[in-house]
């Protein structure tokens, strides 16, 4: 039963990651195709398609280690609770406070790996005409 159980967290976990990686990768797309002025302007003015593909990254990437950080205390938090409420004795592994907001930076970068690369892909020009 303790394997069943198990294998349903770290299900609902993937599934969990997968979902914020839509989010994530949606929400910058969405930013985007919002800057497609801001990225033609700079791109007009010199800025490399490297330094457009690196800011992007960067948000995406900040989006989700923020997520991994603020699920990491939130499970921290509910794990405490429900130990303290039962009379237990939480124990913890302390990679596991370091783990999830890298995983969530990894899971960031990757899916804001496509809308980076379209934003760096703008061709100044056309980016400002639309």
């Amino acid at each position: 039963m303790e394997n069943d159980t198990r294998t349903l967290f770290l299900a609902l976990a993937g599934v969990s990651l997968l979902i914020g990686a839509i989010g994530i990768g949606n929400t910058t797309l969405v930013a985007v195709l919002e800057r497609r002025h801001e990225i033609g302007l700079r791109r007009a003015i010199g800025a490399s398609r490297r330094s457009i593909l690196s800011q992007f990254l960067f948000e995406s990437g900040l989006l989700g280690a923020l997520g991994g950080l603020v699920g990491t205390v939130g499970g921290l938090d509910l794990t405490i609770s429900i130990a303290l409420a039962k009379g237990w004795t939480a124990a913890l592994s302390p990679w596991l406070l370091v783990a999830g907001p890298l995983l969530g930076l990894g899971v960031g970068l990757a899916a804001g790996l496509y809308p980076a690369l379209k934003a760096a892909r703008l061709e100044p020009v056309a980016a400002l005409a639309s």
